[in-house]
């Protein structure tokens, strides 16, 4: 058993039959949040847990940042979840999603602290990968914030997964239990560039930019939640003056808020 200590550390987990890294923060106070990271497309969970030590330091989290790299993680299973990585959607028991259900297991085991509630955050990939969780096997986290990703699940099930809930089972189910979720769309409004972001036809659809992407996402959530007379728990917070920058969305105020 690998103990969360204070500070930093670096574990081994087995999750899904494989050795995952997985890098920790913890602060000296007694922790109040479990705070799960998901890094970009680089695969630099260690540099993803030190962009989120000053927002865990405001919410008294502890950080856990798993490393999800190629080649057992390309883009169909990190980004897009290991939903359906040929386009077939994959029932749960062997997808990237279902590994963080027992890494969060692990985290409380680590902490000693079993009841610790969990929060999820992602940026870029790690937003894709965060959109994927929050839509095919949500953990029951006190926040899903889904920050600056090229791609989202639209709540839509006319649209085909991993890009939607067409093609899956009990989809009309999945989609309200996905608008009433507590998820935020963590956009930097100068987010809108096009480096590295995903072209393909679905991502293209989804908005030229992934600002808009996400506005675009946020407003077809709401709008299905009203037609659908479901329950609808997502936010749209938009931090100024920011970019494609974790450090920046980490640290932001913006960010602080979501918890608060």
């Amino acid at each position: 058993m690998n103990e969360i200590l204070v500070g930093d550390g670096t574990h081994s987990v087995e999750l899904g039959g494989a050795a995952i890294d997985v890098f920790t923060w913890r602060p000296t106070v007694a922790p109040k949040l479990l705070l799960v990271v998901f890094h970009g497309m680089h695969a630099d969970a260690d540099t993803y847990r030190d962009r989120a030590v000053p927002l865990a330091e405001k919410l008294g989290a502890v950080v856990v940042a798993p490393k999800f790299a190629p080649p057992s993680f390309t883009v169909p299973f990190y980004q897009r979840g290991g939903v359906a990585p040929d386009g077939v959607f994959i029932p749960p028991g062997k997808r990237t999603v279902d590994l963080i259900a027992p890494l969060i297991g692990w985290a409380h085991d680590a902490c000693k602290q079993p009841g610790l509630p969990h929060a999820l955050i992602g940026h870029s990939a790690g937003g894709q990968f965060l959109s994927r969780l929050a839509a095919f096997a949500p953990t029951g986290a006190t926040r899903y914030v889904i920050a600056n990703p090229s791609t989202w699940v639209l709540p839509s099930t006319e649209d085909a997964v991993p890009y939607g809930f067409g093609g899956t089972p009990n989809a009309d189910a999945a989609l309200r239990a996905y608008l009433a979720l507590p998820i935020t769309a963590l956009q930097g409004l100068e987010d809108i560039g096009t480096e590295n972001l995903s072209s393909e036809a679905e991502a293209v659809a989804q908005g030229p930019t992934r600002l808009e992407r996400g506005r675009n996402t946020f407003a077809k959530a709401k709008a299905a939640a009203a037609r659908l007379g479901c329950p609808f728990g997502w936010r749209l917070a938009e931090v100024p003056g920011v970019g494609h920058d974790s450090a920046g969305m980490f640290s932001s105020a913006q960010a602080a808020a979501i918890f608060a």
